[in-house]
């Protein structure tokens, strides 16, 4: 723990005793980030705080960032520069608020935002945010806080019980940090080494979600296949086998993973794709590009011909697995014909979905200093072709579901009266009419129509 010689901010009119203390929090970047936002405003409900949407009513601000994309650090910086000034707008007006930047860009550049923005008061890296409570009561005495250090105690034993509220669907961290060292990655840094956390841990955890009304969960981690956590007897436990606990959790219908790391893909984890009914159809499997020369200068430890083996195997098994993806272009020396080969592989795979990305080169990172770094123009340019074909796959993929029933859990109200939206196995967003008592609840839908990113559908069955 440390404290930085930056400029101190104090708090001047802390709420009496007694009185609603209002937290806003701000989350960028990965569904960890959401998870890591949810347990962070569980601990701060413990000391007295209500959730806001109004930045203005603030007591606490809470920025949860993420360091993957330039794109995302540049966000953070815009947004605190309109936070400072309501920060400074409240505090004419006799009100403290206090300022917290969370997450991978905390821990990339902790002292770095403390030295740029004085109005902020506490930086915490993504290890230490169990800390947070105690953290904002040392800033106002000892101003600027930074606490980005990796530390030894669980975080997740010192965090509060799970107190959230019914849901239909959650995330439930299983793995952090990576030890894969891809060159152009920040998680190795910003989240630290592979750690799995004990079975029984994960099992009480999930067992209080489901009591609260979520049947879908989402099991997530930075290289998640590549989970081994210890159970009560200290016997090591597979990704498999961790599914294969939860699975038993009545109230649990449907499981998910991500995300996985092609390296990683064990065979028990595959063929509980085709015997384990309870876990979903789809898989999120980052190629990142489909040149051997780029993907070795990623480190990424495996070539094409791998990533078309692995996708053989698992679809063997199941056939009517679903398939996602992330990509990189515009990687440092990638010529147009290593392009032309992550276009090749799309084709050759057909994904149901991708997420695709310009290479961003991030401080820290080998590939930031590699020769061969590839214009912006360029690498926009290529972005833009990669999408379009992505778009053509994942429509095809889409229309191929029109007249199929698909069981959907109803997650929310839709954008008119009468209208519900729910998840189909495949992850896709489902509009249907139907009462609202289908909340929650798993229905048969015919799939009467397709767009580019969600489905419409007709119920089949009673709502009970």
């Amino acid at each position: 723990m440390s404290t930085s010689g930056c400029l101190h901010t104090r708090a001047t009119d802390a709420p009496e005793a007694g009185e609603r203390k209002l937290v806003y929090i701000k989350t960028f970047g990965c569904q960890m980030n959401v998870y890591d936002s949810e347990r962070m405003t569980e601990a701060l409900v413990t000391e007295g705080y209500t959730e806001t949407t109004v930045l203005e009513q603030a007591d606490l601000v809470v920025l949860n960032t993420c360091h993957i994309r330039e794109r995302a650090v540049d966000k953070v910086y815009s947004d605190l520069g309109r936070i400072r000034d309501v920060k400074h707008e409240r505090q004419r007006a006799g009100k403290a608020t206090t300022v917290a930047i969370a997450g991978c860009v905390a821990q990339a550049e902790g002292a770095e935002i403390a030295r740029r923005v004085a109005a902020v008061d506490v930086v915490v890296g993504p290890q230490s945010y169990h800390l947070l409570p105690d953290l904002i009561g040392r800033s106002k005495t000892e101003g600027q806080i930074v606490a980005t250090e990796f530390l030894d105690d669980d975080k997740f034993t010192a965090l509060p019980a799970r107190n959230r509220r019914a849901s239909t669907a959650a995330f439930l961290t299983v793995q952090e940090g990576c030890d894969k060292f891809c060159t152009f990655c920040v998680v190795p840094y910003t989240r630290g080494a592979e750690l799995s956390r004990p079975v029984a841990q994960i099992l009480d955890e999930a067992r209080k979600l489901a009591a609260g009304g979520v049947r879908e969960m989402t099991l997530l981690g930075q290289n998640v296949n590549a989970f081994h956590g210890v159970d009560a007897d200290g016997n090591e436990v597979s990704l498999a086998g961790l599914i294969k606990a939860l699975a038993l959790i009545p109230e649990l219908e449907r499981l998910r993973y991500t995300t996985s790391h092609p390296r990683d893909m064990r065979d028990d984890l595959i063929a509980l794709h085709a015997s384990e009914p309870k876990l979903m159809p789809n898989l999120h499997l980052p190629f990142q590009a489909g040149s051997d020369r780029i993907l070795a200068a990623m480190n990424r430890k495996h070539t094409a011909a791998d990533y078309l083996a692995l996708v053989q195997r698992i679809r063997a098994v199941n056939p009517a697995l679903a398939l996602s993806t992330d990509i990189i272009v515009g990687f440092p020396g990638e010529t147009e014909a290593e392009f032309e080969a992550t276009l090749q592989m799309v084709r050759t795979v057909q994904f149901a979905q991708a997420y695709s990305f310009k290479y961003s080169a991030r401080a820290g990172t080998p590939a930031a200093t590699m020769d061969g770094q590839l214009p912006e123009a360029v690498k926009t340019e290529r972005l833009h072709r990669l999408q379009a074909l992505l778009a053509e796959e994942s429509t095809r993929f889409n229309a191929g579901c029109v007249g199929k029933v698909f069981p959907v859990l109803f997650e929310k109200a839709g954008r008119r009266a009468g209208q519900l939206i729910g998840r189909s196995p495949y992850l896709q967003s489902v509009y249907a009419d139907v009462d609202v008592r289908a909340l929650g609840q798993i229905l048969p839908v015919q799939i009467s129509a397709a767009g580019p990113n969600s489905l419409a559908g007709v119920v089949c069955a009673p709502v009970v």
